[in-house]
């Protein structure tokens, strides 16, 4: 057979584009080494790997893409596609190697960059991790499981690294070939500080040559060599690496000192293999790692003198992976043939000795082409292109020969155009010299001129269908057919699209045709030569050439083939097969050759009469095949094919008689077998063998088809196979019925939306139906594609947002979801979330209502939160603007004052602003907790804090401005905590779900001098936790300035960042602020007071829950002593610090340490005070030598300790101690007073304290009931305030007064003990009871309107001073806001707008009680109403410290309470709050979800309703969030109850995605906000009203003409109550009453039926369906009355009778029927009668039938004739009547067993799946013959 010469395709001259995008980018040429490299790579691989594959044969093969390069020059490289920059790169030194690999577990892969020194590793989201190397790594090379290392000696080391042309990056560009590509961003860089001798002591990889990275965050290990059966240290550094794989685990080295190349297999293997080495440190360390990396040989090349120039993967003919060794020395390419064995799902390589061959090569590259879309396992099926001396290219598959290449003579001519006239005749003659940079079918050829030309060997096909049939008989002939063929279709072969570069489809086609039927005439010639030989020369050829030969020899092979498994025809020995080919004669070849190429081309043609688009090639692809069939002498499958296309029956030459008995597969009648009766009971010959071979691209479409019909009928999963033989892959997930299994499985395969609008309407209805039964509750480990599948588009994307973090991996999310998801739905993907942080309205869209305001656009610190998500929250009231009015500290508050003012007027002036700006200073405190986590800052913005303005205006003087006089007041001094607190409020705006907070930006925002505003900023940010990016330095840089307030909020803020941690660096930090911890040799130091309880409470915070006995130890000493600062007065402060502090280390675990601790505990009592201490044994602990020379300031007064200092402290040590520990000693000695003389001995104030106490510590009896706060009262105080008024009564006035003031406290304490239990929970019986007590209060310090709902003694303000009244009123104030935090509750809203609105002037609301009426404010709208507080120990302590009851009394005042404690209660807040987003338009919307706690002690399992948006209960008690009510599809989250912190924003497993559920509504129902009462859903009224077709013709007049304005539109309707753009469009299109004709009229009518049918069950998918059966049946009675040719074929038929299928399996219970049929069965059943209506039309058909079942005669295709041969057609696929001869033989064989009149029993037992009406016919036709 001669060898074809073919012309390259040229695509054009060759130039490296990233010369091209340096010239672009102007950079100086000095700067720039003249060396350069570069490597090509496929487009495809910088998608991910799941993308790519499995393709469809209904996608052609890609085009002619441009490639993408990686450009390397020095420190720069440049990754480009065509003529387009995608990254640039730019290192700190020069670049060695680079090459792309997949490290870890993941999906994408890394760019890898090796340097002199340095690895560096990009991945898709630009992070950059540069890995340090000490060791001398010369190359690295990407394995499939990491990245292999190549180490040589220090001696070996170059000094500096060049960049020759012929560098490791010069000969691995053809190696190396990615799998990912991804961008680059210089701002996230990632260092990794560890390097390789790091990892253990003795570690192996500093003497191992060969070191593999499996991960870019983990150290490289030492790989292992396995010689006999030892694993030893792989250290032979003259074992160079040459090529690896990143597909398979394959190595190819050279040996220097052997001078031999070798084949590695990498294998990972367990460490518990013996081990052998020469000293201890090559043994494989025992113990230390679970697996080990080794290297096994499993080929040694003979001697040669230098290592191969290239190494590549190629495969042989007949598929099996070869390694080929280019040697340029002996030019020739050594082709080694790799054998896989399979075993336990693992693919073993291993090389046989003699299976190498070598061929003359001077250049050499592999090449797709033959096998275009053909996969070996994980590899493509390559050729290779061989230079095999200069300008003799030349294409081999394997070992066979297939053409020459040369370029093209246009090419010479147009390179002479351009050269001008100087030159010579030698220069034309281009020569090819060299091959480079393969991709694909696309390869550099490098002419003797130096020129560079990219060419194309085989351009791919315009006609799918001829590529489609090329891969099928790849993939589906023998090996040796297929070379056969390979040699008709290359060497001889005049195929167009080989040969010509631009040829048209149709010209594809029929050169592709003309191959096949030259061998259908070749096997004809010999057929008719052998027949015709009249003498055959002997017996055996007589019998050779018989016909009973052939059809023997078919029927073996039909019988043999039928079953074969797919995996017994791919591994056919080639060598047996050429065996039988010089054995058998050429008649057999020819005759096996076509029968298979038939069984191939007949697979594909089943494959194509599923995809509605392929129509066209279907009708090409059946003229070829009855060419083949004929020839063969295939009666069955010619009528087969003339059943599908009618008009063939004419064109055909039937052959009379079958040569074989084969009968075709039939996919559809397999599928209808399914529906009917199961899966098991289908016949497996209906399924083409194509179909079940593992990874067959061509018929992947049917493959997936007939895995999901299996799995939805019965079929089992038997590892890669299914029962029914095929393959399937089913993606991860649980699933309950086949119908889940099936939609797991259409995930895994792709198929989605889109796809399934590609079947037949009848094939897709078991799909559909599937999908919808899924849709109501699926399950919730799904992931994102299936929940797309089944129209949950809301639960996708709450699975999307689970598994995505980044930007990039969502856009990549987004897009699979969108090749899932239909076309016309395209606009809605991706959904656009406008976030609650993200989606600010601004001030232009929010009125607020001040009187006094003057400037509403003044930034205040809260312009930003005003929301979509807020506006929904709080409706239309002005709630949010009414806090932002109260709260605003930006803007002069307006002063009373006359028109004329006097001297004594501005007197007056000064002092009610004095008042005015008290309020004012304390508002930051209320805001902070307002604006909670409610915004983001960009990195580059500047930190800016509002105005703290305390100056006035004047209204009645035209808002004249009056500021504070300096010379009566202290400005500065007003303004100092103010200040500070200003700043906290602003820097607890950002919300902590940024992730790590820049240090850049913290640092970028520190003043030169120090400042309030950023010590501030800096206790902000710490108690969001972002102060841990600072490092040590800052830290220190922070301190030695010296500065009191940064000081105070570092500490705290560090803390904070660090609590819990005991992070030993921060903890001498802090200590170093505590003298008394300073040793004896340390030189005094004196710290301000403030900073000496800063100190101590960020040590209980960073020791939170440690029960660290040394530190315990400490802070109970500084309980006690006094403090050593400059301010005697703050001392109490100290002490109350240093117990909080205490209380915090030990936290709730007072009963774990109290074996330890009694002795503290003693001292603690002792520290209170009281008859318990009095009778307490002496101290036992012994101070220290250094205790003891600081103990001077001890408080002690004599023997006694001072116990109005200590006391609190220590109470709230033990109250935090043993919290809910339920320990009622505890309790019990924190005694309230019962008598008199303990009233005298006990300051009212601890008394409160003691109540909160004892109800921490005995957490579960606290209620919320009157009854229980009556119980905390001693029966003295209760009896005493009862007898108030009594004149009767005998006491004491001092007596009543001390009564009435520890009821007064009591009370106080109990109601902040119960806001403490139910904090955040917006209990009503706990609102209610505080919210009468609050009013109590109130009415006894002044009588207001409000009345109180509790009955309590009147006249407590003639004993008590209204300063007390006024703090507990506003701690039960605050313990109400506590309790309904973040719920913005309006009747206390109301409550607190009161008390700030009372008159400051009168001198009793100071400077603590507008603090906590502004705390009180802030924690009802906490966080804008998307916060509350948690009942944690860590929140109750926080927020215990944050409302300890000492309020200041000024601005400055610390005495007792350090001001930064108060913003302590961020540590307690959680951001609980969920809102429900509209997954169709993006929005948030109301709707009801039902929320269930689980069972406490308390109360049983509880349900209830909230509407979203709204805050949910402790993750403690939530057991399920259920989206109920019937406008939304339902959906639970399932959560397992722990006693742990709500989930962060950047938590992974947040269940509820930072507060977003996202909800679908149903179609048919309008938003509760569109429609709040539900008063617009009735749709079944409204469309019947839009159906009734007789309003609807009497209008159609009038709307012909113009809209009138009350007319009314189908469209406009269904918008109202669905975003569907398919229903909306099909509405105007479908339902446009302009139509007049009756079939119009009747076909709108039936449109909107559908419409209806559609909208009210929400299935807008079947629209489709719906429209195409009806179109079907209508085009069917058109065609039989008008004798026009409007169908042309009848594959519909088995659509039709697929519909029915599917109705008789949903009424045999094969499909589940939980929601019903999909269709109507009224409508599954006129299709039916309809279709048997339409066969019955015809008079002939009778005759017809006789003539077809007696003779295959059909009827003539002519003008009438074509409606006769149609209807056949139609009946016979209808009714399933089988082929004429088969007919024909039945009945000739029960004729003589028939004794009766009637031969229907028999027939029926004959042909189980023809109908009833044909078996009739047939019998008719049996009664005919025996007349």
């Amino acid at each position: 057979m001669s060898i074809k010469v073919r012309h390259l395709t040229v695509l054009g001259e060759f130039k490296p584009f990233g010369l091209i995008a340096e010239a672009l980018d102007g950079k100086p040429v000095e700067t720039v080494t003249d060396k350069y490299d570069y490597f090509l790579f496929n487009p495809k691989i910088t998608r991910e790997s799941d993308d790519f594959s499995d393709h469809d044969s209904s996608e052609t093969s890609s085009c002619d893409r441009s490639d993408h390069e990686l450009f390397i020059r020095g420190n720069r490289i440049i990754w480009s596609a065509g003529s387009r920059v995608q990254k640039r790169y730019t290192l700190p030194s020069s670049v060695i190697m680079v090459c792309w690999c997949r490290l870890g577990a993941v999906s994408e892969a890394f760019l890898c960059v090796l340097q002199i020194d340095t690895l560096t590793i990009y991945n898709t989201s630009g992070e950059e991790v540069c890995i340090p190397l000490p060791h001398s790594i010369t190359s690295i090379w990407p394995l499939p499981f990491g990245l292999l290392l190549q180490q040589s000696t220090d001696a070996n080391c170059p000094s500096h690294v060049t960049f020759p042309s012929s560098s490791t990056v010069s000969n691995a560009r053809d190696l190396l070939r990615p799998k990912r590509e991804f961008g680059y961003s210089p701002q996230n860089s990632v260092n990794a500080l560890n390097s390789f001798d790091n990892i253990v002591k003795g570690d192996v990889t500093s003497l191992s040559s060969h070191l593999i990275l499996k991960d870019p965050l983990e150290e490289p290990q030492a790989a292992f060599v396995e010689e006999r059966v030892k694993l030893t240290t792989m250290k032979d550094f003259d074992e160079i690496t040459i090529w690896t794989s990143e597909t398979i685990p394959l190595m190819a080295s050279y040996n220097k000192g052997k001078m031999q190349h070798s084949v590695w297999l990498v294998e990972v293997s367990n460490s518990n293999l013996e081990a052998t080495g020469t000293s201890l440190s090559d043994v494989v360390p025992c113990g230390v790692q679970q697996k080990q990396f080794s290297f096994r040989r499993i080929w040694q090349g003979k001697v040669a003198p230098s290592a191969a120039s290239k190494v590549f993967l190629a495969t042989d003919d007949d598929g099996v992976p070869v390694i080929c060794f280019l040697l340029q020395e002996q030019k020739g390419l050594l082709s080694v043939r790799l054998q896989t064995v399979e075993m336990s799902n693992e693919t073993l390589f291993d090389i046989k000795p003699d299976t190498s061959w070598s061929i003359p090569a001077i250049s050499a590259a592999p090449v797709i082409v033959t096998h275009p879309r053909v996969k070996v396992g994980l590899l493509p099926f390559a050729d290779i292109i061989v230079l095999a001396s200069e300008n003799n290219l030349v294409l081999y598959s394997g070992k066979q020969c297939l053409c020459r290449y040369s370029l093209p003579s246009g090419l010479v001519h147009g390179l002479v155009r351009h050269s001008g006239s100087e030159s010579t005749a030698g220069s034309h003659d281009l020569r090819i010299i060299e091959l480079a940079d393969a991709v694909e079918g696309r390869i550099n050829v490098i002419v003797n001129s130096g020129r560079m030309f990219r060419c194309a060997l085989r351009r791919s096909p315009s006609s799918s269908l001829a590529n489609d049939c090329i891969t099928a008989m790849a993939e589906g002939l023998r090996s040796n057919f297929y070379d056969h063929f390979l040699g008709l279709l290359w060497r001889d072969g005049e195929s167009a699209y080989l040969s010509e570069a631009d040829a048209c489809v149709d010209a594809e086609w029929e050169s592709f045709s003309s191959i096949i039927k030259r061998m259908c005439q070749k096997y004809s010639r010999v057929i008719l030569q052998k027949l015709s030989d009249p003498q055959p020369r002997s017996a055996w050829e007589f019998l050779i050439t018989s016909k009973f030969h052939l059809t023997y020899d078919k029927c073996t092979y039909s019988t043999a083939s039928s079953h074969a498994t797919s995996r017994d025809l791919w591994d056919f020995d080639c060598s047996t097969a050429q065996v039988e080919d010089k054995q058998s004669s050429g008649t057999s070849f020819l005759v096996h050759f076509l029968m298979e190429t038939l069984d191939c081309l007949h697979a594909l043609y089943e494959n194509l009469k599923l995809n509605n688009l392929r129509k066209r090639d279907l009708g090409l692809l059946v003229v070829l095949l009855c060419n083949i069939a004929a020839f063969l002498g295939e009666e069955s499958y010619l009528d087969y094919y003339v059943r599908d296309f009618p008009h063939l029956a004419d064109k055909i030459r039937s052959c009379g008689t079958a040569i074989s008995p084969r009968a075709p597969p039939c996919l559809l009648r397999w599928l209808d077998s399914c529906l009917r009766h199961g899966c098991h009971m289908a016949n497996i010959r209906d399924l083409p063998l194509l179909i079940c071979k593992d990874r067959g691209s061509v018929v992947s479409w049917s493959r997936k088809i007939v895995s999901f019909y299996s799995l939805l009928l019965g079929a089992r999963r038997l590892g890669k196979k299914l029962s029914s033989g095929v393959y399937c892959s089913v993606a991860p997930g649980s699933y309950r019925s086949p119908e889940e299994h099936t939609v797991l499985a259409m995930a895994a395969e792709r198929f989605g939306l889109q796809q399934l609008d590609l079947l037949p309407a009848g094939v897709s209805l078991p799909f559909r139906h599937a999908l919808d039964n899924c849709r109501e509750s699926p399950p919730t480990d799904w992931p994102a594609a299936a929940y797309v599948l089944i129209g949950r588009e809301d639960l996708a994307l709450s699975c999307v947002e689970h598994l995505s973090k980044s930007k990039e991996i969502e856009s990549r999310m987004s897009l699979n979801l969108i090749s899932i998801s239909t076309p016309y739905m395209l606009r809605l993907h991706p959904v656009t979330i406008p976030s609650s942080i993200s989606d600010p309205m601004g001030l232009e869209g929010v009125k607020i209502e001040d009187a006094d305001s003057l400037d509403g656009s003044m930034a205040d610190g809260m312009e930003h939160i005003f929301n979509s998500s807020t506006q929904l929250r709080y409706g239309r009231d002005l709630r949010l603007n009414e806090v932002r009015r109260l709260l605003c500290s930006a803007r002069p508050v307006a002063i009373q004052t006359s028109t004329n003012p006097s001297a004594s007027d501005q007197d007056h002036q000064q002092a009610q602003l004095w008042q005015l700006a008290q309020r004012t200073t304390a508002l930051p405190l209320g805001r902070g907790a307002f604006t909670l986590a409610t915004t983001c800052t960009l990195l580059t913005e500047v930190f800016l804090v509002p105005k703290l303005n305390l100056s006035g205006r004047l209204p009645a003087q035209q808002n004249a401005t009056v500021n504070l006089d300096p010379n009566i007041r202290n400005i500065q001094e007003l303004r100092s905590w103010p200040e500070f607190h200003n700043a906290v409020a602003t820097g607890l705006r950002l919300a902590p779900f940024q992730g790590k907070m820049s240090r850049t930006w913290i640092l970028y925002n520190r003043p030169e001098e120090p400042n309030v505003t950023h010590a501030g900023l800096l206790l902000a940010l710490g108690l969001h936790g972002h102060l841990r990016v600072l490092s040590v330095t800052d830290i220190y840089q922070y301190y030695s300035k010296e500065h009191e307030s940064t000081t105070v909020g570092l500490m705290l803020g560090l803390a904070a960042s660090y609590r819990g941690t005991m992070q030993p660096a921060i903890s001498k930090s802090l200590y170093f602020h505590v003298p008394a911890r300073h040793p004896s040799s340390f030189p005094d130091l004196e710290f301000p007071t403030l900073l000496q309880s800063a100190a101590l409470m960020a040590v209980g915070l960073l020791y939170e829950g440690s029960a660290h006995p040394q530190t315990m130890q400490t802070l109970l000493g500084e309980i006690g002593r006094k403090s050593g600062g400059d301010n005697v007065l703050e001392r109490e402060c100290y002490a109350v610090s240093a117990g909080s502090a205490m209380g915090l280390v030990a936290l709730g675990r007072g009963e774990d340490v109290l074996g330890f601790m009694r002795t503290l505990v003693d001292r603690l009592f002792q520290y209170i005070g009281g008859k318990e201490s009095q009778n307490q044994r002496s101290l036992t602990i012994k101070p220290s030598t250094d205790e003891q020379n600081r103990g001077a300031g001890q408080m002690m007064d004599g023997t006694s300790v001072n116990v109005d200092v200590t006391a609190p402290g220590a109470i709230i040590a033990l109250a935090l101690m043993f919290l809910k520990t339920e320990l009622k000693v505890m309790a019990s000695r924190l005694s309230i007073p019962h008598t008199h003389f303990e009233l005298q001995y006990v300051r009212p104030d601890f008394i409160m304290l003691r109540v909160i106490a004892r109800n921490l510590i005995m957490w579960s009896r606290v209620q919320p009931s009157g009854e229980w706060i009556q119980s905390q009262i001693p029966d003295i105080v209760k009896m005493g305030v009862l007898s108030i008024g009594d004149e009767t009564a005998d006491c004491d006035e001092l007596d009543v007064e001390a009564l009435v003031q520890a009821f007064v406290n009591i009370v106080a304490g109990a109601c902040i003990s119960l806001g403490l239990r139910y904090a955040g929970t917006r209990n009503g019986d706990a609102q209610e009871l505080l919210y009468n007590y609050a009013v109590y209060f109130l009415n006894e310090i002044k009588p207001v309107s409000v009345t109180s709902g509790i009955t309590l003694p009147k006249g407590l303000s003639q004993y008590v001073d209204r300063g007390t009244l006024e703090i507990c009123l506003h701690l039960i104030v605050l313990s109400l806001s506590v309790v309904m935090a973040g719920s913005g509750h309006l009747q206390t809203f109301r409550l607190l707008r009161f008390l700030r609105s009372r008159n400051p002037a009168d001198g009793h609301a100071s400077y603590g009680i507008q603090m906590a009426v502004s705390l009180a404010i802030g924690f009802l709208f906490l966080g804008g109403g998307m916060h509350t507080f948690s009942t944690s120990n860590t929140a109750i302590a926080s927020l215990l410290i944050t409302l300890y009851p000492r309020l200041p009394n000024g601005p400055n005042d610390n005495r007792c309470h350090l001001q930064a404690f108060r913003h302590l209660y961020v540590l307690a807040a959680e951001a609980r709050w969920v809102q429900t987003i509209d997954v169709d338009t993006g929005l948030p919307v109301y709707a009801p979800l039902e929320v269930t706690t689980v069972e406490t002690e308390n109360y049983a399992e509880t349900s209830f309703c909230e509407i979203s948006p709204c805050i949910l209960p402790e993750r403690a008690v939530l057991k399920t969030v259920r989206v109920c009510g019937p406008r939304y599809w339902p959906q639970v989250i399932e959560l397992v109850p722990e006693d742990k912190p709500w989930w962060s924003s950047v938590d992974k497993n947040n269940p509820f995605n930072c507060g977003i559920i996202y909800i679908k509504r149903k179609v048919g129902a309008c938003s509760y906000v569109d429609d709040p009462i539900g008063c617009q859903s009735l749709l079944s009224r409204a469309m019947h009203k839009a159906c009734d077709l007789t309003s609807l013709r009497a209008c159609t007049a009038s709307i012909r003409g113009n809209d009138e304005p009350g007319s009314f539109k189908v469209d406009q309707l269904v918008s109202t109550f669905s975003t569907d753009p398919s229903l909306i469009a099909f509405a105007q299109l479908c339902c446009d009453p302009s139509w007049n004709s009756r079939s119009d009229v009747d076909f709108q009518e039936f449109c909107l039926q559908v419409l209806f049918e559609c909208v009210t069950k929400d299935r807008p998918a079947l629209l489709q369906v719906y429209v195409s059966l009806y179109t079907t049946l209508g085009s069917m009675a058109e065609q039989v009355t008008s004798g026009n040719d409007i169908l042309g074929d009848s594959l519909f038929i088995s659509s039709l009778k697929l519909a029915l299928s599917y109705g008789d399996a949903l009424t045999n219970g094969r499909l589940s029927t939980s929601r019903g049929s999909i269709l109507q069965s009224i409508f599954i059943g006129s299709i039916r009668k309809r279709v048997e209506e339409i066969l019955n039309y015809s008079q002939r058909m009778k005759d017809d039938l006789y003539d077809y079942l007696s003779s295959g005669r059909w009827p003539h295709w002519q003008s009438e004739g074509m409606i006769n041969t149609m209807l056949l057609s139609w009946f016979l696929k209808w009714f399933e009547v089988p082929p004429h001869l088969v007919v024909k033989s039945a009945v000739e064989k029960i004729k003589p067993r028939i004794k009766t009149s009637s031969s229907i029993p028999m027939l029926q037992m004959l042909f189980p799946q023809t109908h009833i009406n044909a078996i009739i016919e047939i019998d008719n036709l049996f009664s005919r013959v025996n007349s």
